[in-house]
């Protein structure tokens, strides 16, 4: 813990938590690492948090999404998260943190029994869902989220909630989101490292989601498209529930690398080059528009100049390639529905053209979304670069709609407990036995 967090008094000292109604989140990219603060204000729509205090800057001891070099990250952390204690005021002792989906997958599992009483209660469906992450084994693989997609009573499908219906066999589609035990152990271990607690880990594109599409369009269906500086990833959202997720580990900076190769120059100015004039679409001035291509170390010290339209020759193969293998991912998952909006959110997802490209290779309409239901985002925080932090404070305001939570269990190994799979089964049935009796 800092010293402003010693000293501010905002923890308490008895148990030791932050103060009630008071969330952290932490978004460890591979550009930047943010932290927002926020405070649960309640409102004639329900909670709703408000941000009280942010830290961002360039991410070190990170790549990839996950930790490279464990003291500066850690140094790293702890200089954004008292960036935001010192404009926020309070202290925090537990955050909230997202993981990318490079390092996540998730994976279906149906369980299906009977009900010993005609009537389905909270009981029944709790039992189910222990009972089918208790089958659910991988070894050396932690669940992150599991979440109940749709129950099926009597062979109807596409049940939303069973609650009080009769029925005398009752089945559960449910989506577990797991990732291996090696980058979160060194995930907990960093974030111990800053005298905090972890609270959660929360797959980066599922907070994105969760921040960047509307209700409906998790109810309807939408296909979330997180674009970061090396990892694109996918989040498929059906009938109110996470469906499916999925990256490929493509994203912003290596746009930044082609230009630097395709106009020898530093990735510096590859990077300012790509925010100033950078698009995929073509203009009938591309042609007679030069810009100035500073030269790399060792060429001397005159400017060189490339049209325009070589910048969108070199940027537009990039993001065809990237939507191509995000899009024959989700094909060969069978989640790619022709119905569902494509949604596109992430710092990346605001070069010019990145939503005719996704809408082309699609071939359905995608818009450029940006975090909403969260107040108090300053302008320089609350473009689509900041979804993934503000989805983290969303569910941890309005609570995780899932089977399990809290931080993931790591003081077991999968493998060891996935040797003995008897075991959380005869758990299951003596719980049933004590509950139902």
């Amino acid at each position: 813990m800092s010293l402003l967090s010693f000293l501010s008094g905002e923890k308490n000292k008895t148990t030791g938590q932050a103060k009630p109604g008071i969330c952290a989140a932490l978004d460890l990219g591979s550009s930047k690492t943010v932290c927002f603060i926020s405070r649960t204000e309640q409102t004639a729509e329900g909670a709703r948090p408000r941000i009280i205090g942010v830290g961002h800057q360039s991410s070190r001891g990170m790549k990839g999404g996950v930790i490279s070099d464990l003291e500066l990250a850690r140094a790293n952390i702890r200089e954004t998260v008292q960036r935001a204690e010192r404009m926020a005021g309070v202290a925090i002792s537990q955050v909230s943190v997202a993981l990318t989906a490079a390092r996540a997958r998730g994976e279906g599992i149906t369980l299906e029994s009977a009900i010993a009483r005609g009537e389905i209660t909270e009981r029944d469906m709790r039992r189910l869902q222990d009972a089918a992450i208790a089958e659910f084994q991988r070894p050396d693989e932690v669940i992150l989220h599991a979440i109940a997609v749709s129950w099926v009573v009597d062979g109807q499908d596409e049940v939303s909630d069973p609650r009080g219906m009769y029925g005398r066999n009752l089945a559960v589609n449910m989506h577990i989101v797991t990732a291996p035990v090696g980058p979160l152990r060194n995930l907990l271990n960093c974030i111990e490292g800053c005298h905090l607690d972890l609270k959660a880990v929360i797959a980066s594109p599922y907070a994105a989601g969760l921040a960047a599409l509307t209700d409906d369009e998790i109810e309807l269906g939408a296909t979330l498209i997180d674009m970061g500086a090396e990892t694109t990833s996918a989040a498929v959202f059906a009938s109110g529930s996470l469906a499916r997720l999925t990256a490929v580990p493509v994203g912003g900076r290596h746009v930044t690398s082609d230009l630097a190769r395709g106009l020898q120059t530093p990735l510096s100015s590859a990077e300012r080059i790509k925010i100033l004039y950078g698009s995929a679409l073509e203009s009938p001035s591309d042609d007679r528009q030069m810009i100035e291509v500073p030269p790399v170390a060792g060429d001397g010290d005159r400017m060189n100049a490339a049209p325009r339209s070589m910048l969108n020759s070199i940027i537009r193969p990039r993001l065809d390639e990237t939507f191509e293998m995000l899009r024959d991912k989700l094909d060969l998952s069978g989640r790619l529905d022709q119905n569902h909006r494509v949604v596109l959110t992430g710092a990346a997802a605001q070069l010019p053209g990145a939503k005719e490209i996704a809408s082309r290779v699609f071939g359905r309409p995608a818009h450029l979304a940006q975090p909403h239901s969260v107040s108090g985002l300053g302008d320089a925080v609350s473009g689509p670069g900041f979804s993934v932090v503000s989805g983290i404070i969303l569910r941890e305001t309005r609570g995780a709609a899932e089977a399990i939570s809290g931080p993931p269990k790591l003081n077991a190994s999968r493998a060891k407990r996935g040797a003995n799979r008897v075991q959380p089964q005869r758990e299951t049935v003596w719980r049933w036995l004590a509950e139902s009796f």
